[in-house]
C-alpha cells in the first residue's frame, strides 16, 4: 500500500520534529520533507509533490495563507491541512477561501491530527470542533457580505510584497528576496496600494495586521 506523503510547514524546528516523530509511527503515513516558511513550502511542493501539507499560518517571509493560496492554484491535487494555534475567525475565513481542506488547532489530540490527515487525503473537509463553531457564528454574523478591502484582487506577487513591506523589509531587500528589481518592487507596491486604496506604509502595516497577513 502506498503511503500518504506529507510535507510539514512550520517556522519552529521543535514543532516540525515533534510532528514528524508522531507521523512516522503510523504505517500508512510518511514525511517527505519539512519547510520553515511559506516560500520554501512552495518550492518543496513542486519538487516533492506531497499528498498532504500540514501548514502553519504565522510564518516569516511568506505566511501560510498565501502559501496555501499559491499551492492550491498551482497544485490543486495537493491537500492542505492548516495546523495552527490561532482560532481567529479572519484566519479561518481566509484559510478556507485560499483552498485549505481542513483547519486543526495545535492543542488537538495526536489521534485527531492523524485522523485529519487521512480525511483530507481522501478529499474530506476537516475542522476542529471549536473551529466549526466559529465558522457557523461567523456565517450567521456576516453571511457572504463582501469586504470592501478584502484584497482578493491582489496578485500572488502583490501579496508577497505586502507581507514583506509589513515585516519591515526595504524595497532593495524585498527585491533580493524575490529576485526582482527594485523598480519592479515599487511597481507592485504602487499597484497593491491602489487596489486597497491605502496611501502609506503605515496603512499597509495596519491592513496586514487586520487581515492576519502578519502576526504581532
Amino acid at each position: 500500500m502506498d503511503k500518504i506523503r506529507i510535507l510539514i510547514v512550520d517556522d519552529h524546528t521543535l514543532v516540525r520534529q515533534g510532528i514528524r516523530a508522531l507521523i512516522e509511527k503510523e504505517p500508512d503515513l510518511a514525511v517527505v520533507g519539512d519547510a520553515e516558511d511559506g516560500r520554501v513550502a512552495i518550492t518543496m511542493t513542486a519538487q516533492l509533490e506531497p499528498d498532504v501539507i500540514l501548514m502553519d499560518i504565522a510564518m516569516p517571509l511568506l505566511n501560510g495563507l498565501e502559501a496555501t493560496r499559491q499551492i492550491h492554484h498551482n497544485h490543486p491535487q495537493v491537500k492542505v491541512l492548516i495546523l495552527t494555534m490561532h482560532d481567529n475567525e479572519e484566519y479561518i475565513r481566509q484559510a478556507l477561501a485560499a483552498g485549505a481542506m481542513g483547519y486543526i488547532l495545535k492543542d488537538a489530540a495526536a489521534h485527531d491530527l492523524i485522523d485529519a490527515i487521512r480525511c483530507v487525503y481522501q478529499g474530506e473537509a476537516v475542522l476542529s470542533p471549536a473551529i466549526t463553531r466559529l465558522v457557523i457564528e461567523d456565517y450567521l454574523r456576516w453571511g457572504d457580505l463582501p469586504d470592501e478591502r478584502s484584497g482578493d484582487d491582489l496578485s500572488p506577487r502583490e501579496r508577497e510584497v505586502l507581507q514583506l513591506i509589513a515585516e519591515g523589509y526595504t524595497n532593495k531587500e524585498i527585491g533580493e528576496i524575490l529576485s526582482i528589481s527594485v523598480k519592479t518592487v515599487q511597481t507592485h507596491r504602487g499597484s497593491l496600494m491602489s487596489k486597497l486604496d491605502l496611501h502609506d506604509r503605515g496603512d499597509l502595516i495596519k491592513y496586514a495586521i487586520q487581515k492576519k497577513i502578519i502576526d504581532i
